[in-house]
């Protein structure tokens, strides 16, 4: 724990030290490894279905809903690094 912090709120605490919640790091991390399996080249993921439950937890269904949502812009980036940048921006944004 850090110093000065320990009676702080969780989200006060992120705010403070200017960390993203461990949901949006988790989708930061899914979009960068579908960057990553996409290379850059602005495709959209296309959503199954399944009948059992606990599928709707693998990569491709936690990834999918967000990562077609991102801006054109974000998706289309030339490098993993300005990608990153734009993902970030679009991450603050969200609730």
């Amino acid at each position: 724990m850090i110093r000065g912090l320990e009676y702080l709120s969780y989200k006060d605490r992120l705010r403070e030290l200017g960390l993203f919640s461990l949901e949006k790091r988790r989708l930061r991390g899914d979009c960068i490894a579908a960057f990553h399996y996409l290379k850059g080249d602005g495709f959209k993921l296309k959503e199954g279905r399944f009948r059992l439950g606990i599928r709707k937890k693998f990569f491709t269904m936690r990834v999918v809903k967000h990562s077609n949502v991102l801006p054109r812009e974000v998706v289309a980036a030339p490098s993993l690094e300005v990608f990153k940048a734009r993902l970030d921006g679009v991450l603050s944004n969200l609730v």
